[in-house]
């Protein structure tokens, strides 16, 4: 079974159950699902019935659903999809890392394989979006890596992985500060919690960085 061949609510839920652990989070409940796409928990449930009856999750009762290997590879295919075209809005077509989130979920569900496939090519195969998260192959294939939050490392030198695309304002304030994938930050103070961290940015500028925007910024050793 491949992404077109079921609806795009399904698409929705698959990538978002298997988005949900990408970098270490917690499984997605039926709860969270309803938050995330702004419906009742009794909404929920209908869709992950289909889904299970479709043999692209399985439900155990009061458990988060799990993907199956078919489940997965929709859903994978919906992230590459995904990233591919976050990718070349900001390459290709000068959108800002903050603007690019929402067009791609919509442009997601109308762009064919192919389409995204050439694009695929036209970028030059990138491996990663413009908020480093990795883009993955035409086979499923994907990295994985074991990050550090900035909000939790200790003082040291780091390179930027990645950062969340979860808010907009939070994008905007990171960009300004210089805190992009590829940056190098030394963390050169560990403030009590609650309060800034205090980052060099490329051996040249120091920043504050307040603990919402820190818990958005995936580190890795230089």
């Amino acid at each position: 079974m491949r992404a077109g061949e079921v609806s795009e609510v399904s698409q929705d839920y698959l990538k978002a159950i298997w988005s949900a652990q990408e970098w270490g989070g917690d499984p997605m409940t039926a709860t969270e699902l309803a938050n995330r796409f702004g419906t009742t928990k009794a909404n929920v449930t209908e869709v992950l019935k289909r889904l299970d009856e479709l043999d692209l999750i399985t439900r155990v009762p009061y458990r988060p659903p799990v993907l199956t290997a078919q489940g997965k590879t929709i859903a994978l295919s919906m992230v590459r999809r995904h990233r591919l075209l976050e990718t070349f809005l900001v390459e290709s077509l000068g959108y800002g890392w903050d603007e690019v989130h929402d067009e791609a979920e919509i442009l997601e569900h109308a762009a064919s394989d192919r389409l995204i496939d050439r694009i695929d090519v036209f970028l030059g195969h990138p491996t990663a979006d413009p908020h480093g998260d990795p883009i993955p192959g035409p086979d499923g294939r994907v990295d994985s890596h074991t990050p550090t939050l900035l909000a939790e490392a200790a003082p040291g030198r780091y390179v930027v992985l990645r950062v969340s695309d979860a808010d907009p304002a939070v994008l905007g304030q990171l960009a300004e500060a210089g805190v992009r994938p590829g940056a190098s930050v030394e963390v050169i103070e560990v403030t009590v919690e609650g309060e800034d961290l205090s980052v060099v940015i490329d051996a040249e500028t120091t920043v504050s960085i307040d603990p919402e925007a820190a818990s958005a910024v995936y580190l890795s050793a230089p």
